[in-house]
């Protein structure tokens, strides 16, 4: 059985999902991902590795970290994740520039009570108040046992590629204009950005879109408007690509925001 619901409070995404067959297109999210794992072992290629999350695993992504994800055998994965945009986090944790985990798996038992508890609160509608509350417990034990290490620039041209691909979700990627900016061939280009990020222009440009629609579904309420203001051809195409990241259709996911639902 595949089910896949998200709440979202405070600034805080939370999400408990259950998947046998299913399977994550590789991709990135701009947020700070932290999980467990339940049940099961979670598969997933992350910085060119495998990593295997077994039960009580923690799992630590840093924004922008490119990865996939799957049930590692036919017994099926039970996890929840937190999704925190990375300026809450770091006032969370009283830091200005961006900091980074060190590890992408850590097994610690009150480090897992303390994701629990936040995730538990968002998923059952709790107050912000306690999130919030709840949220500051998380990143303190986070610190306190050092999980973070300095971040890793993007390099000038990375990142202004990465400025360029993000101007533009209502057309079609224009790689070609991109590499003149630059000064590079295209091919120089799609390696450049592939090593640096750990995906491709297109796929960086298409999980952007995707993380654009997801953020207008949210404050708008509106799923036409992120087709069209995101460059889907229609609702149909949209879904499918939200899906492939998020494991649930975009209406779905704004009936689990919005309705309270519960999963398919």
């Amino acid at each position: 059985m595949e089910k896949f619901i998200y709440k979202k409070s405070a600034g805080i995404t939370a999400l408990s999902a259950s998947m046998t067959e299913f399977k994550y297109k590789k991709h990135a999210h701009k947020e700070y991902a932290i999980g467990v794992t339940l049940r099961g072992i979670q598969h997933y290629n992350l910085d060119g590795s495998l990593q295997l999350s077994y039960q009580n695993g923690i799992m630590l992504f840093n924004p922008e970290q490119a990865h996939d994800g799957m049930a590692h055998d036919k017994a099926g994965l039970d996890y929840v994740m937190l999704y925190i945009e990375p300026q809450m986090f770091l006032e969370a944790i009283e830091k200005k520039d961006i900091v980074r985990f060190s590890d992408p798996i850590v097994y610690d038992r009150k480090l897992e009570q303390r994701i629990l508890s936040l995730s538990h609160a968002i998923l059952n509608e709790k107050d912000e108040a306690l999130c919030s509350e709840l949220l500051l417990s998380l990143t303190d034990n986070l610190i306190q046992n050092n999980l973070s290490a300095h971040d890793k620039k993007d390099n000038a041209l990375i990142s202004k590629a990465k400025d360029m691909l993000q101007a533009n979700f209502e057309h079609v990627l224009k790689l070609d204009e991109i590499c003149k900016e630059l000064y590079l061939s295209k091919f120089q280009f799609i390696r450049l950005f592939k090593a640096h990020t750990g995906i491709s222009p297109y796929q960086y440009f298409l999980n952007c879109k995707i993380e654009r629609a997801k953020q207008l579904i949210e404050q708008k309420r509106d799923i036409y408007s992120a087709v069209a203001a995101c460059g889907f051809v229609d609702l149909t195409h949209l879904n499918k690509h939200f899906k492939s990241v998020y494991g649930t259709t975009a209406f779905e996911y704004m009936a689990h925001i919005y309705s309270g639902g519960n999963g398919r």
